[in-house]
């Protein structure tokens, strides 16, 4: 009688944790939205996004630390740019990649 009680709750707390079922599974992907949270690397492989940030910021993708800083996105890359990169800049680029569709 324990057993069948102990059971029951088992499948219940099984059935409260299990994860939830998608109902629309042939809804589309929403696309991919870009943004100054974006690591640079992945702006970099959009051609759209790229000619956005290469408005704001000519020759980034050519800086010779692209390498190490190409992982960050705009945004943590900010303080580190000696003011290259300000609030007013991250503003426009957060526009136009905003506009991107």
């Amino acid at each position: 009688m324990k057993f069948a009680s102990l059971a029951a709750l088992g499948l219940a707390l099984a059935g409260v944790t299990a994860p939830v079922a998608v109902l629309a599974q042939d809804a589309p992907a929403p696309a991919a939205a870009f943004s100054i949270d974006t690591p640079i690397e992945a702006l970099m492989a959009d051609e759209r996004a790229k000619a956005v940030v290469v408005k704001h910021l000519p020759g980034i993708d050519q800086h010779p630390s692209y390498e190490d800083f190409k992982a960050l996105s705009l945004k943590t890359l900010a303080p580190f740019s000696q003011g290259l990169i300000n609030e007013d800049v991250l503003a426009k680029i957060s526009a136009d990649l905003a506009a991107i569709k």
